[in-house]
């Protein structure tokens, strides 16, 4: 009797052990892979090998949760199948020559935590329906081709702790509902075509740590609700078209690292800023941009 209890436990054992993914999944992985030029990846597939010693893909009880193909020489468009991957949660793919637009399909990953789209060729619109990422908390696509508007939906991810899209081709003015972001400790703009006023609503944001709106047609007054912004760092919003900076006084700029701004004629009275700490740039954005903030 335990001889057969021993087998049976050791037949369990082997069956985990070979355990594969879901044909759904599998497929979904073949039709990105090809449309990616698999056969062109710096590190590509072993097709015959088990799903699960793919380079980049991480199994978790038979499911794929994640996909990091970082710097692989991706090349191509994303395949709508992307969405058979139910249970991804990082999809990082930054670093490629990606092209086509952020597929539709992307907008149904529940799971999904990190969407790293950052330094490719992508273009076309945002999807309008992003905001369904309810779980997303990590949103980068700098450094593309991006165009359209920054869609309101965005502003229903509660869990949402980093935006950067900047160095792209958005346009428009920046939605009120991201001043619903409780969570965003990080938003990146920078570079892009955005018009209108800064909404009063960002100054809801007590975790955001940087504000980077710099090199845009943004216009108006700084909002006096700029002073309620308590774990701001980071402000960088040169190089726009705003009429007045004097509500920048409201700023708590105690801690404040770096502050640029076009001062133009206006003198401006910051009781705690302690420039031996904090770097200003008065006209123009002086520093070389790195990698992280393209």
């Amino acid at each position: 009797m335990k001889r057969n209890i021993c087998l049976l436990l050791l037949v369990l054992i082997g069956q985990s052990v070979i355990a594969q993914v879901s044909k759904k999944e599998k497929k979904a992985l073949l039709a990105f892979y090809n449309a990616t030029n698999g056969n062109h990846w710096v590190n590509k597939w072993d097709l015959k090998a088990p799903v699960s010693k793919w380079y980049g893909v991480k199994v978790v009880d038979d499911h794929v949760v994640e996909l990091n193909l970082f710097r692989n020489n991706l090349q191509g468009a994303l395949p709508d199948s992307l969405d058979e991957l139910k249970h991804l949660k990082v999809l990082n793919l930054a670093f490629n020559n990606i092209t086509g637009a952020i597929p539709d399909a992307l907008t149904s990953l529940q799971d999904l935590k990190v969407l790293k789209l950052e330094m490719n060729r992508i273009k076309g619109a945002i999807p309008s329906d992003l905001g369904g990422l309810a779980s997303l908390e990590e949103f980068t696509a700098f450094n593309n081709f991006i165009s359209g508007s920054i869609p309101e939906s965005v502003g229903d991810i509660a869990s949402l702790k980093v935006l950067n899209l900047s160095s792209n081709n958005l346009g428009g003015d920046i939605p009120n509902s991201l001043g619903s972001l409780d969570n965003l400790e990080s938003l990146g703009l920078f570079e892009n075509g955005l018009e209108g006023a800064i909404p009063g609503e960002i100054g809801g944001l007590a975790n955001l740590k940087e504000l980077v709106l710099a090199n845009n047609k943004l216009g108006g007054d700084i909002p006096k609700e700029f002073g309620q912004l308590a774990s701001l760092r980071v402000l960088q919003i040169q190089n726009n078209k705003f009429d007045s900076f004097k509500n920048l006084e409201y700023l708590n700029t105690e801690g404040m690292l770096v502050l640029d701004f076009d001062k133009g004629n206006e003198t401006l009275d910051f009781k705690d800023v302690d420039f031996s700490k904090t770097r200003m740039a008065e006209t123009k954005f002086e520093d070389e941009v790195d990698d992280d903030n393209k």
